[in-house]
């Protein structure tokens, strides 16, 4: 979908589906992969990739622990900003809006699709905190491995989240630098979209 198509969506949701689509047929690497930015209630910010793991009308899904950076940020300011860069295809989607809790159940269920070595290696995590060595990381993961049979419990401060979109935007690389860009204003629930300058 390039130009003509972005210029005459109407549903930013629906197009960001189409431009994920070719992504994940185009990009060699991770086509989920997102920039996603927080904030202290200061204005602090802060960014880091994460994983685009679901998408439908409450918003864009993304998982992590409640105790690291970012999750303390969302608690403290529970407003964020997305951006999806698929280098291969010249574009761009910058997402901004709220974000709120998964259901644990949907957490649940997500952990548990999850590799067991993913399992181990989240669950003995402390996220963001200092790490004396590697070592101490391998051997948490070994000890608790021998502790837990079976299914790995999720960790209480192992969520999901969901960022609802406020503005969707999107940019196509243009020759001479005349890029497209159209942005996506939610009010309640009616999008109003317009072109920007590059």
């Amino acid at each position: 979908m390039g130009a003509i198509e972005a210029a005459t969506a109407l549903d930013p949701v629906s197009l960001f589906r189409a431009w994920l689509a070719e992504a994940e047929a185009e990009e060699p690497n991770d086509p989920n992969a997102v920039a996603l930015a927080t904030a202290t209630p200061d204005g602090v910010p802060s960014v880091r990739m994460v994983l685009l793991k679901g998408l439908d009308e409450r918003g864009f899904a993304f998982y992590t622990n409640a105790e690291s950076r970012k999750g303390a940020e969302l608690a403290a300011n529970p407003r964020a900003a997305m951006c999806f860069h698929w280098k291969s295809l010249r574009r761009q989607v910058r997402v901004e809006g709220t974000v709120t809790e998964l259901p644990p159940a949907e957490a649940n269920a997500y952990f548990h699709s999850r590799s067991r070595g993913s399992q181990l290696g989240a669950a003995v995590s402390r996220q963001s905190r200092v790490l004396e060595s590697r070592e101490v990381l391998e051997e948490m993961v070994k000890r608790y491995a021998t502790q837990v049979e079976g299914e790995i419990p999720r960790p209480d401060q192992w969520k999901g989240y969901v960022l609802r979109p406020e503005r969707i935007e999107f940019w196509l690389n243009g020759a001479d630098r005349l890029h497209d860009r159209f942005l996506f204003v939610r009010d309640r629930n009616v999008w109003a979209k317009s072109r920007l300058f590059p």
